[in-house]
């Protein structure tokens, strides 16, 4: 029986990289699986189905809402994200790891149902920092990333629910640490249970 995977949670304020460092960890650790979410807006430039998220209706949101088909869900600025469930579990329950980029509210739903789940908030070096970097990324309208901006320091008070904080100050640097704490998880005695009874079951033979 395979030992179970590690759901890693990555989450923080718009702008602060979290697509940037999750793109960067899939591509350092081709170990790791990413779980696509679904959500109600549009797509922006360059993403596609089925590859960056699961572009879907309202309507058939709200069915596997009623159905009780995600693991979680929230609506951010107006659209819905949530993470299918089937997905997840068929890859935890062979025993393979999975990143997990969502916000604030889908991460703490995730902490009370799945609390073996290693939550990791990524911040930015600071709120100026921040602003520029959303003003950069030129996919929002001015009344959009004021609207992300005023609610970037609230989102903040969410990191006291986590396990870790990581400040991306420079992606590679914060993608490394990223990596520590899975290494680190990954060796907890709770997550080898079933590796120490093997091995004392040797030892005692």
């Amino acid at each position: 029986m395979a030992i179970q995977g590690i759901l890693v949670v990555l989450s923080g304020p718009s702008g602060a990289g979290k697509g940037t460092i999750c793109q960067e960890l899939l591509r350092s650790y081709p170990e790791l699986n990413y779980s696509i979410s679904a959500t109600t807006r549009a797509p922006r430039t360059g993403e596609q189905n089925g590859v960056n998220y699961w572009f879907i209706s309202d309507a058939e949101f709200q069915t596997m809402i009623n159905n009780d088909q995600l693991l979680e869900w929230a609506e951010v600025y107006g659209n819905f994200y949530g993470t299918p469930c089937h997905h997840v579990a068929t890859l935890l329950n062979s025993g393979k790891d999975i990143v997990l980029e969502i916000d604030a509210q889908g991460a703490t739903q995730i902490k009370k149902k799945f609390p073996q789940g290693v939550c990791i908030y990524i911040a930015p070096p600071s709120l100026d920092e921040l602003a520029k970097r959303i003003h950069k990324r030129g996919t929002d309208s001015l009344e959009s990333i004021k609207t992300r901006l005023s609610s970037a320091s609230g989102e903040l008070t969410y990191v006291y629910n986590y396990d870790y904080i990581v400040v991306n100050d420079e992606v590679q640097s914060a993608t490394k640490k990223i990596a520590a704490i899975i290494t680190a998880e990954k060796c907890q005695v709770v997550r080898n249970v079933t590796t120490i009874e093997g091995i004392l079951s040797n030892f005692y033979k």
